[in-house]
């Protein structure tokens, strides 16, 4: 098979998405918004490069993993250019700085078993991440998780995902005992006691996503899953019985439209948006998506399912999971098992932020405040997850 003819048709349906989206956005407007267009060429000639520079010193690997993200990328710096033109041009700048990172990870480090001996820096960068929020957030919509540095607000929690993974992929390549899962088990329940003081529904659900994934994939033992199941459902009641923002959370869910016009405002505008979008939806600029709170974030799924229809919703979905596939595939070419389990627990880190938003989103699990990655606004969530993606891409060419 010709993979460069088919990436490059890729890139070119990836080229046409992108100045139709941002040629409706120039068109709407009166008098025409020029910006629209320049912010076109900018994504294609930052795209264009991206693939053009990993293609030339690796031209073997999977550089759909590079594609996808991009397509995903565009069309949330579209919708959040409809929405707020000023935020949609900050999150370019992160893009490119989620690039840049990429493109380094994948051409400057060295061969990543080497990383695998760092172990216990990953753990304490793991634990002192993890901490910031619970010692000094700020409480922003009933969650401690976001701390402030130099005028510029992010989620430690965000970057501690990325250590968090290496580390367990660090400490589980060599598992061959119940003695080995002592001192993993031990970290992960300090991480998921931070989050539980942050009172972070949303990131716990993540880190226990990831933990029970690579835990499973590193042991085979299916009765550790089931134990580890247990234990959460546990720490979820005490946790339900303790803080009023959980239970809050839990009330909203399962009767949104009782509290509609306070407490579960942004749920039940949200179902609004996605049901008045129908298949097709009312148009690119043509909806009414400001009442929904918060849409450049956590509600941008609405926002896109309301202008663009519930077709749209469920394209970028498949591209989630075709990522996801494309990641799994790394894995599985992986040469070793630290590379391995980095892949699994990158792609299920993936996997579990875009499954716990969009369950909140459509009322199908409590709602929790996190990103769509590489769709919602957030410097810290576009830059993690293009790391994360330069990581198994990497791993994807080591493996060829």
């Amino acid at each position: 098979m010709n993979y460069l003819a088919d990436e490059k048709k890729l890139l070119k349906y990836t080229y046409l998405l992108c100045f139709a989206i941002f040629a409706d956005l120039f068109l709407i407007k009166n008098p025409f918004d020029k910006g629209a267009l320049v912010m076109a060429v900018l994504l294609t000639v930052l795209i264009g490069y991206s693939h053009f520079i990993i293609r030339r010193y690796f031209p073997d690997g999977d550089k759909y993993i590079l594609i996808i993200s991009c397509i995903l990328s565009v069309i949330g710096i579209g919708v959040l250019y409809r929405l707020n033109s000023s935020i949609s041009v900050k999150q370019l700048i992160w893009f490119s700085v989620g690039i840049a990172g990429f493109i380094l990870i994948v051409v400057i480090l060295p061969d990543l078993e080497t990383f695998c001996k760092l172990r216990y820096f990953y753990m304490v960068i793991t634990i002192i991440l993890m901490s910031l929020g619970a010692l000094f957030g700020d409480k922003i919509y009933g969650a401690r998780n976001w701390i402030t540095v130099g005028g510029t607000k992010f989620q430690p929690s965000e970057f501690a995902k990325l250590f968090l993974v290496a580390y367990l992929a660090s400490a589980l390549r060599d598992y061959k005992n119940f003695k080995n899962l002592i001192e993993p088990a031990i970290v992960v329940m300090i991480s998921l006691g931070f989050m539980v003081l942050q009172k972070d529904l949303g990131s716990a659900l993540i880190f226990f996503g990831i933990s029970i994934t690579m835990l499973y994939i590193a042991t085979s033992k299916l009765k550790y899953v089931l134990t580890c199941l247990g234990l959460f459902v546990i720490g979820s009641f005490i946790s339900y019985k303790l803080f009023g923002h959980i239970r809050l959370r839990v009330m909203i869910w399962l009767n949104p439209f009782k509290y509609a016009s306070n407490e579960s405002l942004q749920v039940v505008q949200g179902l609004i948006a996605i049901a008045s979008g129908g298949l097709f939806g009312s148009g690119l600029g043509l909806g009414y998506p400001g009442f929904v709170p918060v849409n450049e974030s956590d509600f941008i799924f609405a926002a896109i399912c309301e202008e663009l229809g519930i077709l749209t919703g469920m394209a970028i979905i498949i591209l989630y999971f075709i990522l996801f596939y494309r990641c799994i595939r790394a894995a599985l070419k992986a040469n070793n098992n630290f590379s391995r389990l980095l892949a699994v627990g990158y792609s299920s880190m993936l996997a579990s932020q875009v499954l716990v938003i969009l369950g909140g989103v459509m009322n199908i699990i409590p709602l929790t405040g996190i990103t769509l990655p590489l769709v919602s606004y957030g410097g810290s969530s576009m830059i993690i997850t293009f790391f994360s993606l330069g990581v198994l891409q990497k791993i994807s060419e080591e493996g060829v």
